[in-house]
């Protein structure tokens, strides 16, 4: 390597604040032998950002769809059955426990994403819900509001019971355009 190559990549390194990449063995066999040995370590210029100034980088921009609709309906089959298997595993033999159906609603509704998401369905926004209740003579009613397009959002749901309790598993998909 020439001397002004190695000049500019030490000006260039300063300018950076360091100098890691000179190795110290060259800077000593410099002072002893006024050369330097065959093995260097080099510096890559491509990392310094001015110096190729006079070559444009073109930036990769993607651009946009514009679809408006999905191109694979929902499977909403299919959710169905993932809810009914992952409610009806998880609650079958569960009595009701506030604090326990507290980290089942949690849980399950992350296994019945996780899963869901497996099914790969492009361009979803997936939103689960679950409610979990004490079953006894008691009634209730569960509503929910979502302004969507009716025409490619849709939703899934599921219930479930026990002797001692009872659940309702949602799933909402929404197109995201």
């Amino acid at each position: 390597m020439s001397d002004t190559v190695k000049d500019k990549a030490a000006r260039l390194l300063k300018k950076r604040g360091s100098i890691s990449s000179l190795g110290s063995h060259e800077v000593k066999a410099k002072e002893f032998f006024g050369r330097t040995k065959d093995s260097m370590s080099t510096v890559s210029y491509m990392d310094d950002p001015g110096h190729h100034d006079d070559i444009p980088r073109s930036t990769v921009q993607m651009e946009n769809t514009y679809r408006l609709g999905p191109t694979k309906c929902f499977p909403v089959v299919t959710v169905n059955n993932i809810l009914k298997d992952v409610v009806t595993s998880y609650l079958q033999e569960e009595k009701y426990e506030a604090e326990l159906c507290r980290q089942m609603t949690k849980t399950i509704s992350e296994v019945i994403k996780a899963r869901v998401k497996d099914l790969m369905i492009p361009r979803y926004k997936i939103i689960v819900i679950i409610h979990i209740g004490q079953l006894q003579k008691q009634s209730m009613q569960i509503g929910s509001r979502c302004l969507w397009d009716t025409a490619s959002d849709t939703f899934s749901t599921f219930s479930f019971k026990n002797r001692s309790l009872f659940a309702l598993a949602n799933v909402y998909a929404v197109y995201s355009e």
